[in-house]
């Protein structure tokens, strides 16, 4: 086995507790009356690391620990967001994510011998080794529905994502990326020197 990988316990008795405790704020949260935000926003509380004002969670909203997720504030997710934070999704201020946007930090070993477990516990559901490396949105950003951000990435300070991108690398400020791979298409000082 490789050692350049940093595996995360999944099945671990904190992560477990976490993962339930998730789940149930996350049933509150849907079953919660849709104009009451002041009771949304403290089951969020409860959800995320960090949250600002403003914020505004869509339906069918999922994430698998919550605890490891940060939001400023002014940001709006979409309904269907799916943020597996397996390790630090940090998502700062006046963000935008259209529905159906996936945000991955979770990953698996390349190699078999290092993703499948071969020798484990009998009574352990876990045979697959899992990584993580974290993710960031930087203020302003506009993320277009169904976009993928991979482990790893930095989205940056006020770019648009284009809808149904994979972004398997960063994106740097001020600009619009699209496709699959996602990559930059154009600056905004590009556009603004064409207006």
């Amino acid at each position: 086995m490789h050692n350049k990988y940093k595996y995360i316990e999944t099945a671990s008795e904190e992560l477990c507790e976490m993962r339930t405790k998730a789940r149930a704020l996350m049933k509150e949260y849907e079953a919660a009356d849709y104009n009451d935000n002041s009771k949304k926003h403290y089951i969020l509380e409860q959800l995320f690391d960090a949250i600002g004002s403003n914020v505004f969670v869509g339906e069918r909203f999922h994430c698998e620990y919550g605890k490891n997720i940060s939001i400023g504030s002014d940001v709006i997710i979409g309904p269907n967001c799916i943020f597996i934070d397996n390790e630090q999704i940090k998502i700062g201020n006046c963000i935008m994510f259209a529905p159906n946007v996936q945000i991955y930090t979770a990953y698996h070993p390349i190699l078999p011998e290092d993703r499948y477990i071969i020798e484990r516990d009998a009574d352990n559901p876990i045979y697959y080794n899992t990584c993580a490396d974290s993710v960031e949105i930087k203020d302003g950003a506009w993320i277009g529905g169904g976009a993928i951000i991979l482990p790893g990435v930095t989205i940056g300070k006020n770019s648009i994502i284009g809808a149904g991108s994979v972004v398997n690398r960063s994106i740097p400020d001020n600009c619009v990326a699209a496709g699959n791979p996602c990559r930059v298409i154009k600056y905004f000082d590009d556009i603004r020197k064409k207006v």
